[in-house]
């Protein structure tokens, strides 16, 4: 009897690219797809952290390259990310939160995170999506989307918008990329202890309400969506496009 093969989440002679790569989840995204085998190039802004973790996966003998770019200059993005290309892994994890109530919101914090979340990233994506279609030789494209891309928050007007906005691109993208066997998936975490995160969760009483409605009773970690992004890159999801894959801890479950 021939039994069913098991899948391969090898990345071996693949080339990632990862956004928001220097800390938190781009930075854990960075480093399982590198430790999978593939050579990644990591982008932000901050050029100093992305050389500094570029530096720590050559250290464990893995191909890492750092990339500063300023994601939200569409312009500086199809000229720097075209020519760095093709790819064969787009993790597209920029992202901002400045969180208020709706009342307060004001036009600035509203352009600066609609910005960064949603036209940098549409963009990001277009620019390696079309390097994947040239190249004819498909690939995997992954959004970094959220829980609040299922439902709604106190205080998370815009982020909720922007993330429902990624939801909706991420089915859009897999439907006209799908003839070229580019794959288009998100992953949706809860909460997860990253820089970005630690400031809310130290509010007075933030965390714990969090805590009352994440099922399995703790906050996420980095570690936490490492498996998913390495499933969603690799042939793994070879069956898998226009889905999200909520890591939310039973969140929306109810």
């Amino acid at each position: 009897m021939d039994l069913p093969r098991k899948p391969t989440f090898d990345l071996s002679g693949k080339r990632a690219l990862v956004t928001g790569a220097g800390r938190g989840i781009g930075l854990a995204a960075s480093a399982v797809l590198a430790d999978a085998g593939a050579d990644v190039t990591l982008v932000a802004r901050s050029a100093g952290e992305i050389e500094e973790a570029a530096a720590a996966i050559r250290a464990r003998g893995q191909k890492a390259t750092a990339l500063a770019l300023d994601v939200t200059d569409v312009a500086r993005v199809r000229e720097v990310i075209g020519a760095a290309g093709p790819f064969d892994v787009l993790f597209n994890n920029a992202g901002a939160n400045r969180p208020a109530s709706f009342l307060d919101v004001t036009e600035e914090d509203y352009d600066a995170v609609v910005d960064l979340n949603v036209r940098a990233a549409f963009f990001v994506a277009q620019v390696v999506a079309r390097g994947m279609v040239d190249a004819g030789r498909g690939g995997s494209i992954i959004h970094t989307s959220s829980q609040m891309g299922q439902v709604g928050g106190a205080r998370r007007s815009v982020y909720c918008s922007t993330k429902w906005a990624i939801e909706g691109l991420t089915k859009a993208m897999a439907v006209d990329l799908a003839p070229h066997q580019v794959r288009v998936n998100a992953i949706a975490p809860t909460f997860i202890e990253t820089p970005m995160t630690r400031p809310f969760l130290e509010q007075p009483g933030f965390k714990e309400s969090v805590l009352t409605k994440i099922k399995l009773g703790r906050l996420g970690q980095v570690e936490d969506l490492m498996g998913a992004v390495l499933f969603l890159a690799s042939d793994a999801s070879s069956l898998m496009t226009g889905s999200s894959v909520l890591v939310d801890g039973g969140w929306t479950a109810d």
